[in-house]
């Protein structure tokens, strides 16, 4: 009564045909499936965290550059308020770089074109940070599954060759390489699915940061191209989180930022003249 109840793991408590026992019984072929699988599952959940990570510092980077950047007396103040090597602040930067560059070219280029080009060449760099990793996801996502496969052909295989061997089709002689055949299916389904989830949902929350940096960008190359009259207009939060000047992204009546008289009185105009006429003077 006892015997069978120990052949069956009955007595130690251990399962004869659990993941454990199914990896000693496919030997090393098994395992190298296993440890790859496992591989693939800590390298997708690895850039799953850390790019949401980056794509949320970024997120927050832009809203400080709506509520500060534009409120500042000029481009220069500005960056200056943005959180160095951001990404807000390597487009205002090379803007910026890119608008005293202009005058040195040898063959003569439309300012706007040339700000367009080094603007976009900024945001694609960006881009491109952002995008890294992701090919790992999509790699694992499309492959895991026939990792896993490998390992089932292997052990329908032995269950097969178990046969053969037995002369008869037991469930003793397969139950162990088909156990493993369909565990090793699961583990390749369970790396895959999350890793085309976290790829799908990074690429949408990418499509949605790059966005905004593009709203940023065009702002900023409207500002730069018009001499400091053309700037978005601060609206809710944004517009209360000054203190009543009126900065970069102010009105188009209100107080220029900085400008008080000796008096101490606040100085007050047209938004247009809260910076320098030209968009050379920054």
């Amino acid at each position: 009564m006892t015997t069978p109840a120990a052949g069956h793991g009955g007595g130690t408590g251990e399962n004869p045909y659990g993941l454990m026992a199914a990896l000693e019984q496919g030997g090393t072929i098994a395992w190298a499936t296993f440890i790859i699988l496992v591989l693939m599952s800590a390298a997708s959940w690895y850039i799953l965290f850390v790019k949401l990570f980056e794509q949320q510092k970024i997120i927050n980077q832009g809203k400080r550059a709506r509520t500060v950047f534009w409120q500042s007396a000029n481009l220069r103040e500005g960056a200056g308020k943005l959180e160095k090597n951001s990404a807000y602040r390597q487009i205002v930067d090379d803007g910026i770089l890119a608008l005293e560059q202009h005058d040195k070219l040898t063959d003569p280029t439309d300012q706007h074109e040339w700000m367009l080009n080094s603007l976009a060449r900024s945001q694609g760099a960006i881009a491109s940070r952002l995008s890294t990793g992701l090919a790992l996801l999509a790699t694992v996502g499309s492959t895991a599954p026939f990792v896993g496969l490998f390992g089932t052909v292997i052990g329908i295989y032995r269950a097969l060759i178990k046969i053969g061997a037995a002369g008869q089709a037991s469930i003793d002689a397969v139950a162990g390489p088909v156990g493993e055949a369909l565990i090793m299916t699961a583990l390749g389904l369970a790396v895959a699915v999350p890793a085309v989830m976290a790829y799908n949902w990074l690429m949408r929350r990418n499509k949605a940061v790059l966005e905004e940096l593009a709203k940023f960008s065009n702002d900023l190359h409207g500002y730069m191209m018009s001499g400091g009259t053309v700037r978005p207009v601060i609206t809710g939060a944004a517009a209360r989180g000054g203190t009543g000047a009126a900065g970069m992204g102010a009105t188009a009546t209100g107080t220029a930022p900085g400008a008080a008289s000796p008096g101490g009185t606040t100085a007050t105009g047209s938004a247009t003249g809260a910076t320098a006429g030209s968009p050379k003077k920054m």
